[in-house]
């Protein structure tokens, strides 16, 4: 694994934030290496522990290996920038929200919400086994739900990318800069307030 590239992608240990954390970033360059069925376990495992209003677990994942036909499917939806990279990562995974309630049918509002704090845990549980998820907007909402014909009250969220560190070489030239660009943060004081745009001071 090329470990030059978690350096420079790693957050700052003086932040005091658990090392896991700071090892998540979402890579372009894949390996070819399969993804083991143990693994894909673990990572949906521990997408299924994630807090969801009123326990209603919302999400779903449509997870192909390549080869596989859902593979091309989620694939074929992408934008092509996205097309450009993902071809090389061994999963494709697409995430979805059940927009009603189980218990009423009524709307629900945090699905989406609910969906991300999932695939959050399946980037952590990723990290901890050195494998790296990237997600993407960038794909035709359309295309999926008429290929995966998705009910009407399921909406596609994203398009995860899964699989182990790559060569940066293998990417196109104009991807290879960003690959390995430092990653940036905010500064809490702009996002953590005590009333609208004024600093919380931590």
């Amino acid at each position: 694994m090329p470990n030059h590239l978690d350096t420079i992608k790693a957050g700052p240990s003086e932040t005091g934030v658990h090392e896991l954390l700071l090892k998540r970033w979402s890579p372009r360059a894949f390996s070819e290496e399969p993804v083991s069925r143990e693994d894909l376990q673990k990572i949906f495992t521990a997408a299924s522990w994630a807090a969801s209003s009123y326990n209603e677990q919302p999400w779903r994942f449509l997870v192909g290996r390549k080869g596989e036909a859902a593979y091309q499917r989620i694939f074929e939806a992408l934008i092509d920038f996205n097309k450009s990279w993902a071809g090389t990562a061994p999963v494709l995974i697409l995430s979805v929200a059940k927009t009603t309630m189980v218990k009423d049918g009524s709307e629900n509002g945090h699905a989406q919400h609910d969906t991300g704090a999932a695939s959050a845990n399946m980037c952590l549980q990723a990290a901890a086994l050195d494998l790296y998820m990237h997600g993407m907007a960038g794909f035709d909402k359309a295309k999926a739900i008429e290929s995966f014909r998705l009910p009407s009250d399921y909406t596609p969220v994203t398009v995860w990318a899964l699989g182990h560190l790559g060569e940066v070489g293998s990417l196109p030239d104009f991807l290879q800069q960003m690959e390995t660009a430092p990653r940036s943060r905010k500064d809490l004081a702009d996002f953590v307030f005590t009333d609208w745009e004024q600093a919380a001071g931590l």
